[in-house]
């Protein structure tokens, strides 16, 4: 084939190699294969192709080396080979190729020095070279790429300076050298290119100043330079940046005071300052950054007061301040900032009483810290209304009064009230029942029972409490009673199908109608060389791969070689032509790379057939369960799985139009392709939101979801919203962190999985003992993660629907676990040779959310962090305690 142009092969699951012929075409312009399971080295044939163009090869199984002979294909445009397995190094004859405008080697085992002789492809626009082992300097010599416009290293071993060429590529628009071990200053003709919008260094050994000539670089976006060891003061110059969405400068050695001038940064959402010594007052003219969304600057020297208009930044969802030395009382205004979901002034001077205004936040969900002060009066009757707050830390104040407008505050994970003043009964609640001790501790006149009450208040306070609680008590038994019943039921009539035969509706053995009976009508979606007869010969219980309510599954291999899988649908079940015609609605109008596709479907009177892609790897429930390749579930496969089912979610509830509810988000219906990427499946139980007359879907009165998934709405009989898939997907997540199973038989009581970890939780013991045991020896950054992922299923699995976030958050707040890494390709745009489809995080960028909102997880008792204070650090993403 010597006159053959275009081999495109892409996204279609093509496994071997790619044959060393290939370089016999030697007419061949372009290469396309990528997003397939090719395994092998890439042929050294393919430097005989003179006239190639464009090689793709990205998200296959390809190791080995890159060959040096691809430097004789001097046409080369575009080669992209990221996310392989790719070692050696970087071959010098890259630099052969003038021609060359894109080297996209992202996400591989690629190590060695980048070559010097890069310098020489002046046609150059991109070099993506993140996430490798690649060491070294970063050579000068790219000064000469003056076309450059994205220069990925992020997440390597660089070391040296960041050369001052650089400034020499007028064009860049985007650099992330963070997660080197780069020293030296940062350069400062970096700042005169006119079109960079994003620059990001964090987590590196840089020094020196920041540049004044920072101030030049007007286009700048996002500057992110923290975990270095940068000195001296902010510029008054950043003011001048009037485009500066993100500055995070947290972590650092930076003294000084934050300048007047910063309020010219008008775009302004993240500013992130935390654990510098940055002293002075805040300045007044913050207040005229609106849109501000979060604000750090723990950590620091920063004293004065807090000022009144404070409470002008209504976009703010994040203040934290603590540890600091601010005096006087808290302004009253921070009432008004609505949005505000977190508040830390922990570790001040602060005095006077806690405003009642705070009570009346309606955000305010994540924590209030206002521990380490010296703040006196009661607690605001108006604390009542926040029933969404999860932490809060009031402790060593001097604060007097009862307890008892805590008592209804129902999603409280961590309460720490010690070293006060208070008095009066703790509230009958199951939540202070179950608080350590030392959570109430250093307040002597707090009355714990009938017979250790030194000072009870004789407001009869208890007694409500108790009524109070009892209602709620009530209602929770009650919504569990009828869940409970309708499982109960639905397993009896399980059981009895089960004893007049399980299989025999699906008992294909000799069907009379699969090929000799009714007329078959067959309808694809994709280009498959398929026929019924090929199906059918296939749907013996040798190829049988799973069971679900509707129907079997089997593995069916077509005589073009394609296996697939084929799900056929119990002919006896009433429910049969519904969950078939609903998979079919469903899955013939949707694409995303997270949902299983449906390729087609056939059916005749008496049999109904779909026809999927074939996921190798079985169901996650499998994997984690039932020891087939639970080795194979490190935290990274976990954590792909996780972000991957959060995404397709995510594309149902807010992409489609209705939206859909999947209605049966389990560990059994979530399968996985060969490099374990996940896919949602089984949409038989799924529903629109919206009917043909836009009105609102309601529960269904048929038996949906699967028992121990099930949110708490179904045994109540309210309306089944996406929440309730976010609750499943809740109990997913922490089937992946714990290993246990929704109902483990090792749980005491008969608890589910969520009521034992809060149940860990509220005893103040080691979160990191409810990881899987085959977790437990991970590196302790991905500890980390897998705290913060379980504070996400701790939200997810909230009571109340409205206290459960979208899945489009919860996509988001999972991206940003892994916060740096993704710094690089928040910037990353897809280029115009290359025809990668870069996926985009839905709606959200770190820059809109930054915290994780929950992770607020105590260490054991004897630690050594304080339980009485909590800090939030943005660099990584976590809200931990913090020494005092």
């Amino acid at each position: 084939l010597k006159k053959l142009q275009t081999i495109a092969i892409y996204t279609a699951y093509l496994s071997g190699q790619i044959p060393p012929e290939i370089g016999d075409c030697t007419g061949l312009q372009n290469i396309y294969l990528y997003e397939n399971s090719l395994a092998g080295s890439i042929p050294s044939s393919l430097g005989n192709l003179r006239n190639l163009e464009n090689l793709l090869l990205w998200q296959n199984n390809l190791v080995g080396i890159i060959p040096p002979e691809l430097g004789n294909c001097n046409k080369l445009s575009v080669i992209d080979a990221s996310m392989n397995s790719l070692t050696g190094s970087i071959p010098q004859s890259v630099g052969n190729l003038s021609s060359l405008q894109e080297l996209q080697l992202s996400v591989n085992q690629i190590s060695g020095e980048i070559p010097s002789t890069l310098g020489n492809c002046r046609q150059m626009t991109h070099i993506e070279l993140d996430n490798n082992q690649i060491t070294g300097a970063i050579p000068g010599e790219l000064g000469n790429l003056t076309n450059l416009t994205i220069l990925f290293l992020w997440q390597n071993k660089l070391e040296g300076n960041i050369p001052d060429s650089i400034s020499n590529c007028y064009n860049l628009e985007a650099v992330d050298l963070s997660q080197n071990s780069l020293t030296g200053p940062i350069p400062t003709g970096i700042f005169q290119l006119k079109i960079l919008n994003k620059l990001l260094l964090l987590s590196n050994n840089l020094m020196g100043n920041i540049p004044p000539d920072i101030g030049n670089c007007s286009s700048l976006i996002r500057f992110r330079a923290s975990n270095n060891k940068i000195t001296g003061s902010i510029p008054i110059q950043l003011g001048s940046l009037q485009n500066l969405n993100f500055l995070d400068l947290g972590s650092n050695r930076l003294t000084g005071f934050i300048p007047q001038e910063i309020s010219g940064c008008r775009n302004l959402t993240f500013l992130d300052l935390h654990s510098n010594s940055i002293g002075g007052t805040l300045p007044l003219s913050l207040s005229k950054l609106i849109s501000l969304q979060f604000v750090d600057f723990s950590d620091n020297l920063i004293e004065g007061t807090l000022s009144s208009s404070l409470g002008s930044l209504s976009s703010l969802t994040k203040l934290v301040l603590g540890k600091n030395r601010f005096s006087g009382s808290i302004p009253t205004e921070l009432g008004s900032c609505s949005k505000l979901q977190l508040l830390d002034l922990s570790s001040n001077q602060l005095m006077g009483n806690i405003p009642a205004t705070l009570g009346k936040i309606p955000a305010l969900e994540i924590a209030l810290n206002l521990s380490w002060n010296q703040l006196t009066g009661e607690i605001p009757e108006e604390f009542t209304s926040l029933d969404k707050l999860a932490i809060l830390d009031i402790s060593h104040n001097q604060l007097v009064g009862d307890l008892q407008n805590l008592a209804g505050l129902q999603n409280l994970v961590l309460l720490n009230v010690s070293h006060n003043n208070f008095s009066g009964r703790v509230p009958d609640t199951p939540f202070f029942s179950k608080l350590p001790l030392n959570a109430l501790a250093g307040n002597p006149s707090i009355c714990f029972s009938g017979n250790q009450c030194f000072a009870y208040d004789g407001k009869g306070g208890g007694s409500s409490t108790k009524r109070r609680g009892a209602r709620v008590a009530m209602v929770v038994l009650l919504c569990t009673a009828c869940a409970l019943l309708m499982a109960a039921v639905y397993i009896i009539i399980s059981s009895k199908k089960r004893s007049r035969g399980p299989h025999h509706d699906c008992d294909i053995e000799g069907d009379a109608d699969l090929e000799m009976g009714p007329p078959w009508e067959l309808t694809l979606y994709q280009k498959l060389d398929l026929s019924i007869a090929d199906v059918t010969r296939s749907l013996n219980a040798g190829n049988i791969i799973g069971r679900g309510r509707s129907g079997v599954v089997y593995r069916v291999t077509v005589s073009s070689g394609l296996t697939i899988a084929v799900k056929r649908f119990r002919s006896s079940e009433k429910t049969s032509a519904s969950s078939f015609s609903s998979e079919i609605a469903t899955l013939a109008r949707i694409r995303h790379r997270n949902i299983l596709r449906l390729l087609g479907w056939g059916a005749n009177r008496k049999t109904k057939l779909l026809f999927y892609d074939y996921m190798p790897n079985g169901t996650l429930g499998a994997l984690l369960h039932e020891g087939c390749g639970r080795d194979m579930l490190d935290w990274d496969i976990r954590f792909k799985i996780a972000l991957g089912l959060a995404e397709g979610l995510a594309y149902l509830h807010h992409d489609c139009v209705p939206a859909i509810i999947h209605r049966d988000v389990k560990a059994h219906n979530i399968l996985l392709g060969d490099r374990y990427e996940p896919c949602l499946a089984d949409f038989g139980l799924a529903r629109l939101v919206e009917d043909e007359n836009g009105a609102s879907f309601s529960a269904n009165p048929e038996f949906a979801g699967s028992f121990g998934y099930m949110a708490p709405e179904y045994g109540c009989m309210l309306k089944i919203t996406e929440k309730s898939d976010v609750y499943s997907y809740g109990v997913v997540l922490l089937e992946m962190i714990t290993g246990k199973k929704p109902a483990d038989p090792s749980f005491p009581d008969g608890h589910h999985v969520i009521q034992w970890v809060r149940d860990h939780l509220k005893n103040k013991k080691d979160p990191v003992e409810i990881l899987d045991p085959r977790l437990q020896g991970h590196p302790d950054t991905q500890i980390q993660e897998m705290l913060q992922a379980l504070g996400i299923s701790l939200l997810c699995t909230s009571n109340r629907a409205d206290d459960r976030p979208i899945m489009k958050d919860v996509a988001a707040l999972l991206k940003e676990i892994r916060q740096e890494p993704t710094s690089g390709s928040d910037a990353h745009k897809p280029t115009s040779n290359s025809s990668k489809n870069t996926e985009t995080a839905a709606s959200y960028t770190s820059s809109s959310v930054e915290v994780i909102p929950a992770e607020l997880l105590q260490h054991p008792q004897g630690s050594s962090r304080s339980q009485a204070s909590l800090a939030y650090s943005s660099s990584s993403a976590n809200y931990f305690p913090r020494s005092q």
